[in-house]
């Protein structure tokens, strides 16, 4: 199962999880965040980090110009979107998020395609709010990857239902936007045992 860590805001954090071997950095280009970084220092914390590592833009509400724009700038590898009204025009590739707040909202989606899914909340992210498992019995999980209170506390049983990746944020933070060294470590341990 791959991994990926949002809300990256400061080299240290993006190198520690590197050095534990995240599969993906996400970075959040939504202002009104507590995890949000501007453009410029995304692009000084990418020019210090070594290859072959996702780096990935998490974008809320705009426009395919500006997503564009950000990823040609930053060079992102891929991005995440959150309501954006002209996605056809995105130039990297992408991935939209599917906030589902009852299994009816998970059964409205094409399996047999990657989706990336995370709990509804009021606002956008980063709230650990989670999506019960259950929802997920009898799916086939192997091209979903699954956001939203997703824990080391959660993350054998989620093992079990045989997710493609998994993206945490608020459960390896020491504080918004800051993450936890040992929590990160002890997280992706886990996951990779």
């Amino acid at each position: 199962m791959r991994v990926k860590i949002c809300g990256i805001t400061n080299e240290k954090d993006a190198i520690n999880a590197i050095k534990h071997k995240v599969d993906a950095l996400g970075f959040v280009l939504y202002k009104p965040s507590p995890r949000y970084i501007e453009p410029k220092k995304i692009k000084e914390i990418m020019n210090k980090l070594p290859p072959f590592v996702e780096k990935v833009g998490l974008f809320v509400n705009d426009n395919s110009d500006f997503i564009n724009e950000i990823s040609s700038f930053v060079k992102f590898n891929s991005v995440q979107i959150i309501n954006c009204k002209d996605k056809e025009n995105i130039i990297p590739p992408f991935i939209e998020v599917n906030r589902i707040q009852n299994k009816q909202d998970l059964m409205q989606l094409d399996f047999s395609k990657y989706n990336m899914i995370d709990a509804y909340v009021q606002g956008y992210g980063g709230k650990g709010n989670k999506i019960p498992l259950e929802y997920f019995d009898n799916i086939d999980c192997s091209k979903i990857i699954l956001a939203g209170g997703v824990d080391s506390k959660n993350l054998q049983k989620i093992k079990e239902y045989g997710f493609y990746a998994v993206d945490v944020s608020s459960s390896v933070e020491a504080s918004k936007g800051i993450k936890d060294d040992i929590k990160v470590n002890n997280f992706l341990e886990l996951v990779k045992k």
